[in-house]
């Protein structure tokens, strides 16, 4: 048996301005052959799954391209051909099935449906062929996906911790139908509903209502059953909620299950809106709380769904308001690291700080800020994964700096990195366990390795293309009536 393995991830903020030239899906590494494999073999990841079973079958396994880049704006058109070409040069020269680790958001500047167009290029290559497809809880779902795929399912968490796991899944069905084990038949659907990402945490009611139906779905019997959330901050005809489902040789039943999944979601339609309150409340609430560590959340300027990393807002507020013992991570800004790295560990810089970078699609100009402080540690910015998300993998925050003013530690970096792991802070020297306040930039995915640790969690809304403000961003292509953009929808 000869298998195609392949990874191609990008969730698209189409109002993020950040660029995706093929050079950031580096960022964790893009690899090709022998390379892609030695760097995910026992990684969390479906990538390392599929390598798995194809070990345990003695199959011959071709990798072509494993490639990851956080979420940005739309891929450029060399990197998006240059990673689908190397998967569909593979499949050309021969496979018997393909398995695919994918995220089901990408949008480049060639097409909005970045892994439909692939799924597609792939099926023409070999009508036949057998395709597993692991998608993220955040895939934007549509028709092109599912009818060029033999099986989909997607992760069931979100901090995303099974991602493995959903590898594991779709590549069992997927290699069982092959051997003559099962006969799959794969239904999808969706509903006019673009929950919020912040309404999309898996441990906490509604989507972790949609979760547990899904999984009831599968202990009854369905081969799989995924509830996605979507990503909202695309403007494509087909973001929002979808379910997938799998039933062995029973169209109808699984038809039966992907609408009691999608009917549950519409009737709880109001529940997947964030509310947020003014930015100076919040930092004043986490100002009151006494006994840390305490987890201020910068979530409108979250670099994994697309967010510069460089605004300043909620780190403003913070020093406004005199809040002391906070350490940051990160603001992502290559000319103030490289002015602190020249200037050297212990010397007394002072910076213009973040706000490089403008952000057209909500009118906002960069509004760096001016800090003072000490250089405490300069890093090379690796560090090996070591909590429940990604686990086993490397980071790359590009040249690491620790800005430290006296009451505040910041995270100055030359890559987009979310903190969803301890070691953001440990490889720098800052013990994250000993600090009252840390601000992160993220959204949910901090959850993975600071919720363990956190007394308080405070969501402040600042500043940025992944702001909770709905208003902000102008929608043309998406298809309308859609809650919550519409209230009649």
């Amino acid at each position: 048996m000869r298998l195609v393995v392949a990874m191609m991830k990008h969730e698209t903020n189409t109002f993020s301005p950040v660029p995706t030239p093929f050079e950031r899906f580096g960022a964790r590494g893009a690899h090709f052959g022998q390379a892609a494999r030695d760097a995910y073999r026992g990684t969390n990841t479906p990538f390392a799954a599929y390598l798995d079973h194809a070990e345990r079958l003695g199959a011959d396994v071709v990798t072509p391209i494993a490639a990851e880049a956080a979420p940005s704006g739309p891929v450029a058109t060399e990197a998006y051909a240059r990673m689908t070409d190397a998967i569909c040069e593979a499949v050309d020269k021969g496979c018997d099935g393909c398995l695919l680790d994918l995220h089901g958001a990408m949008v480049a500047e060639t097409t909005d449906d970045g892994e439909g167009t692939l799924l597609a290029r792939i099926r023409a290559i070999k009508p036949s062929l057998p395709i597993a497809v692991a998608l993220d809880l955040h895939a934007n779902m549509t028709n092109t996906m599912a009818d060029n795929a033999t099986a989909i399912v997607g992760y069931k968490t979100y901090p995303h911790v099974d991602m493995y796991k959903s590898g594991e899944h779709v590549g069992r069905i997927v290699l069982d139908a092959m051997a003559g084990k099962s006969r799959p038949v794969m239904v999808w659907g969706n509903r006019p509903l673009m929950p919020h990402t912040l309404r999309m945490a898996t441990h906490v009611p509604p989507m972790k209502d949609l979760i547990d139906m899904a999984k009831a779905a599968e202990a009854g019997g369905l081969l799989a059953a995924t509830a996605f959330g979507g990503f909202p901050l695309a403007d494509i005809p087909n973001p929002g909620l979808s379910v997938v489902t799998i039933a062995e040789a029973d169209r109808a039943a699984a038809e039966r299950m992907r609408d009691a999944i999608l009917d549950a979601a519409w009737a709880r339609r109001a529940e997947f809106v964030y509310h947020s309150e003014p930015l100076a409340k919040s930092v004043g609430q986490a100002k009151a709380l006494s006994d840390g560590p305490i987890l201020i959340i910068d979530h409108a300027d979250n670099c994994a769904s697309g967010g510069t990393q460089d605004t300043i807002a909620v780190l403003k507020e913070v020093m406004r308001q005199g809040l002391e013992d906070v350490a940051v991570f990160a603001i992502v800004d290559p000319r103030a690291v490289d002015q602190m790295i020249k200037a050297g560990i212990g010397a007394r810089v002072t910076v213009s700080l973040g706000g490089k970078m403008s952000m057209p699609a909500i009118g906002r100009q960069g509004e760096p800020m001016e800090v003072s402080g000490r250089v405490r540690a300069v890093t090379d910015g690796r560090f090996k994964v070591r909590g429940p998300m990604a686990t086993g993998t490397t980071v790359n925050m590009g040249r690491t700096v620790v800005l430290d003013t006296g009451k505040i530690e910041v995270v100055v970096c030359e890559r987009h990195t979310e903190p969803f792991d301890l070691g953001s802070f440990r490889s720098v020297g800052i013990e994250p366990t000993d600090r009252r306040y840390l601000m992160l930039k993220s959204r949910v995915h901090y959850r993975a390795g600071f919720a363990p640790i956190a007394k308080h969690i405070v969501d402040c809304d600042g500043v940025g293309v992944t702001s909770s403000d709905m208003s902000l961003f102008k929608f043309e292509k998406v298809r309308r009536p859609i809650y919550p953009l519409d209230s009649d929808a």
